[in-house]
């Protein structure tokens, strides 16, 4: 199995909740454990401004590459703007379209980036500049590489950005299994919501997760890009779920062991997580890299 990763993912933006350094991290931590070789790391190409334009509007685009977004976008991207953190974001779409590229010759592929689903086509919001899942298939379609694709997002957030994008493109299933008490105020509807209480642990998380597998599985898609969120665990600082760590990898494992079971290739974004102990963040991220290995082994 092959991953995709920059050390350009180390965005600089500056002292943030958002942990960026959380990347090269599990990069590291994956090669140095054995979990895989240095040869299996896959550098990403930026997205160009015209795969970026397939999803976003030329308007937001001439703002974010000019700088000249407004006080008020830049508090709803709530990440400042530099030329670096957009060359990065770019770089980021960009490595989702490689890696969707080559889960579709088979298998599991992981982003050690991504995920970025609260960006519209016309603003940026929490902490996503570009939606490079849209991004992605947006240009995989364009090229007809696929034709039906499913979102699983399992970040603690709904994924609005994802879900009114695709609103009317019965092309793309979108699930999105989050904590209904927490960001985004505004929750666009998805295909499938599953919207958890306050509190939910383990058990009734994985019970949750059967029905919006079964979900995927009606929708028969090509490609599965599945949001590994961290963000549920029981200690992060952003999520108000209560997943332990071993509840995280089992959501891992049942998401990668039934795409192999329907033969429907994947493609892992990491999407969010900002635990209490940075550690804790890399710990579950390397988790679903070994999980994604193990059943693609």
């Amino acid at each position: 199995m092959r991953v995709v990763h920059s050390p350009r993912y180390e965005i600089d933006v500056g002292a943030h909740v958002y942990p960026t350094a959380k990347y090269g991290a599990v990069c590291a931590r994956v090669i140095r454990a054995g979990i895989l070789k240095r040869s299996a790391i896959v550098q990403p190409q930026s997205a160009t401004w015209a795969e970026l334009g397939l999803v976003h509007t030329p308007g937001y685009l001439d703002k974010v590459r000019r700088g000249t977004l407004t006080a008020l976008e830049i508090a709803d991207l709530e990440i400042p703007w530099s030329a670096s953190i957009v060359d990065g974001f770019r770089l980021v779409s960009g490595g989702t379209i490689v890696a969707s590229r080559m889960a579709l010759r088979g298998g599991v592929v992981v982003h050690l980036g991504g995920g970025f689903h609260h960006a519209f086509a016309g603003h940026g919001e929490g902490f996503c500049l570009f939606n490079d899942v849209a991004v992605a298939l947006r240009v995989l379609r364009r090229e007809g590489e696929v034709e039906i694709a499913a979102v699983l997002d399992c970040d603690v957030h709904q994924g609005n950005g994802t879900a009114r994008i695709f609103e009317e493109d019965p092309a793309v299933f979108t699930c999105s299994m989050h904590q209904q008490n927490n960001y985004p105020l505004n929750k666009p509807p998805s295909s499938l919501d599953i919207a958890l209480a306050d509190g939910v642990g383990d058990s009734e998380y994985l019970a949750h997760l059967q029905v919006a597998l079964a979900a995927v599985s009606a929708a028969d898609p090509d490609l599965l890009v599945y949001l590994a969120g961290a963000d549920p665990y029981e200690d992060d600082q952003l999520g108000g779920l209560a997943l332990t760590q071993s509840g995280l990898r089992e959501r891992d494992r049942q998401v990668f062991q039934f795409a192999n079971s329907l033969g429907v290739p994947v493609v892992v974004v990491l999407a969010g997580g900002y635990a209490r102990r940075f550690n804790d963040t890399v710990s579950i991220h390397t988790a679903t890299v070994e999980e994604a290995v193990a059943t693609d082994a």
